[in-house]
């Protein structure tokens, strides 16, 4: 199972659109994890059509309308594997022991907010994943998103994208 993992997609507040590289990473993929701050609910419905199966959260940046659609935390299960989503997973200082606490039992946590690619493993054993943002790299070098496949092993050939942006977009 081919997996899209992208959060922060902030628009319009951040970019004018979801780039098309990363809906092209959309239509190929089985399983779309957004881990929040979409900010317009657009994007969320084109999300919804697009993707096979969608699994989001609502994040810090997103109103009343996202909020009553998404929780704040979800969880999937795909073969053995057990994934939680959450938006915010507080100070990188202490992270992963935090999750360790809070997300017993999941074998992947994917996360956003900070717009910083992460890929690390807690001591209990979760694999902490934030894609980074495609649209607002704030102080990273590019606009970012992950992808993997889940087979019966786990997750695996996990890959950091950066966005490549036409002139048009930038």
């Amino acid at each position: 199972m081919r997996v899209l993992m992208i959060s922060d997609t902030h628009v319009p507040h951040r970019a004018r659109a979801v780039p098309e590289q990363v809906w092209r990473e959309v239509d190929g993929a089985d399983l779309v994890i957004h881990a929040g701050d979409w900010v317009e609910e657009a994007v969320l419905d084109t999300l919804r059509e697009r993707a096979k199966v969608l699994v989001g959260v609502h994040g810090n940046n997103d109103d009343a309308g996202i909020r009553s659609r998404l929780p704040e935390v979800a969880h999937v299960e795909i073969g053995a594997m057990r994934i939680a989503v959450v938006h915010d997973t507080g100070p990188a200082k202490g992270r992963e022991q935090r999750c360790d606490a809070h997300f017993p039992g999941v074998d992947a946590l994917v996360f956003g907010h900070s717009h910083i690619p992460w890929d690390t493993t807690t001591p209990g054993g979760i694999r902490l994943l934030n894609p980074g943002s495609p649209t607002d790299r704030r102080r990273q070098p590019a606009c970012t998103y992950l992808t993997a496949t889940v087979d019966a092993r786990g997750l695996a050939d996990l890959r950091l994208h950066e966005v490549t942006r036409p002139r048009t977009e930038e």
